[in-house]
């Protein structure tokens, strides 16, 4: 009782004994939880992947255990949230069970304050997981797949893309003041190699003055002059009257276009192979494009990105709150409470995010979404279970 009375005198402190008890009692089921959880997932998620890669593409042993480890940090970003929520019931759970947290309550310290622990626990592995799911994941992801293509090169087929297809748009002023969107220019070309691109039509309506029509064998982006070079190939002029007005025959034409087409064609990365700041330049490259419906999903997909690191708070919230609940609950039944609550949460989160990129809700709501129902129903606990 000494222990919880120096609890309560102290609690004006920054960080109480009560503090350092509860974070001392959340660290080691944490620390389990992150391992458990992100060593599951790149088990399910990359293990068997690799063991087949080993088997039928002779992938040797050193490179896939390197693919292994590099994969790691991105199951380690989706274990910090479950962890926290696993280490917060728990802890508390136990406490409560043990009549720690109803001593406690004798001192004077109240629900909120022990809960206080708890959350200022999660905002601590919020930042954590900001960190990790910017700085580590997208580039061990990225490396981890560079080293896969470069192990297995000897296996897999030249770099080729075809029937590549970029339309741009831009918005005209129609007479009543509107604007309307229509087709700016129109890129087409029947292969690309991953340097040159052949078979080439582009139909330019950029100009208000002309229109023109370029058909060429094939073009490649000139990095030092900046524009693009066409070789072999006829430039139609058309004036606003859908006139020819010129034909210019060509053995090479240079042209200062947008290399956005060239860009778009190229090997781009994976989702999780991108930061925020990345997916963001890849967002408008999207929009330039136009495909409303990649423009759409990116858009969620940075939202899910940027919500991801406060499920923890979420999480440890509820684990808290849930936990203080008096009752007697072992580490089995809370890991068991935790696997459903996880799975509830990410099924939901699944579908809102799938009505965001279909258009029901908008890309913010369809990924934030899961997080305020979540802190709502923490808070709804804690305002009940304070009231007991």
């Amino acid at each position: 009782m000494a222990q919880y009375k120096s609890s309560h005198t102290s609690s004006l402190l920054p960080i109480s004994i009560m503090d350092r008890y509860l974070t001392s009692e959340m660290v080691p089921p944490f620390l389990f939880g992150v391992a458990a959880f992100s060593s599951l997932g790149v088990s399910v998620g990359a293990v068997f992947e690799l063991v087949r890669k080993v088997v039928e593409s002779g992938l040797p042993i050193g490179i896939a255990a390197r693919v292994f480890i590099l994969n790691f940090p991105e199951f380690i970003v989706l274990a910090f949230p479950m962890s926290t929520l696993l280490a917060t019931l728990m802890t508390y759970s136990r406490l409560s069970s043990q009549s720690e947290l109803i001593a406690l309550r004798s001192c004077g310290v109240s629900v909120y304050r022990m809960v206080a622990t708890g959350v200022c626990l999660s905002f601590l592995v919020t930042g954590l997981t900001f960190v990790f799911n910017e700085q580590i994941a997208p580039a061990a992801k990225y490396q981890a797949t560079q080293t896969m293509r470069k192990a297995l090169n000897s296996e897999q087929p030249a770099f080729k893309r075809e029937n590549l297809i970029y339309p741009e748009y831009k918005k005209v002023e129609q007479k009543d003041g509107s604007k309307q969107r229509v087709l700016a220019r129109l890129f087409y070309a029947d292969t690309f190699d991953g340097k040159q691109m052949k078979g080439l039509t582009i139909i330019d309506r950029s100009q208000e003055d002309f229109s023109q029509i370029l058909q060429a064998e094939s073009g490649e982006w000139n990095v030092k002059d900046n524009v693009w070079d066409f070789y072999d190939g006829t430039i139609y002029l058309i004036s606003p009257d859908s006139s020819y007005r010129n034909i210019v025959r060509f053995e090479r034409q240079q042209l200062k276009l947008p290399r956005t087409a060239l860009d778009l064609a190229q090997e781009s990365r994976d989702y999780g192979e991108m930061n925020i700041v990345q997916a963001f330049e890849q967002l408008e490259l999207e929009k330039l494009g136009g495909d409303q419906q990649k423009i759409r999903k990116l858009q969620v997909r940075i939202q899910q990105k940027m919500s991801l690191p406060f499920v923890c708070v979420v999480f440890g919230l509820v684990g808290a709150t849930m936990g203080s609940i008096p009752g007697r609950t072992g580490s089995a039944k809370s890991f068991g409470i935790s696997v459903i609550i996880i799975f509830g949460y990410y099924l939901f989160s699944f579908i809102t995010g799938g009505l965001a990129q279909a258009g029901v809700f908008s890309p913010f709501l369809g990924a934030w979404f899961p997080n305020f129902l979540g802190l709502g129903i923490g808070l709804f606990l804690l305002a009940r279970v304070a009231r007991r």
